[in-house]
């Protein structure tokens, strides 16, 4: 495997994490518009975006492999939970 493989590879387990970090930021903020008006959207996707990454690689760890129906569970728990926290809990700061 030469070095544009990996790149490729490593580009395919990650991007899945990362659209869904900053696309359910863009939505937090398009859906709760007055509530997240003072909150970024970068101060939302990008912690959201490392929840995501980081399931990943905890699921490729603990399970072997990517893309198992719980790795893409967890990753959505993670990042819900990370937009709330940035967006409402007292991580908003």
């Amino acid at each position: 495997m030469g070095p544009l493989d990996a790149i490729g590879h490593l580009l395919n387990l990650f991007l899945p994490a990362l659209a869904l970090g900053a696309l359910s930021a863009a939505a937090a903020k398009l859906v709760w518009r007055r509530e997240l008006l003072a909150v970024s959207w970068r101060r939302l996707a990008v912690p959201a975006c490392l929840a995501s990454a980081a399931v990943v690689l905890a699921a490729l760890v603990l399970q072997g492999r990517d893309g198992t129906m719980t790795m893409y569970a967890a990753m959505v728990t993670a990042c819900a939970f990370t937009l709330w926290w940035r967006g409402f809990g007292p991580g908003r700061k």
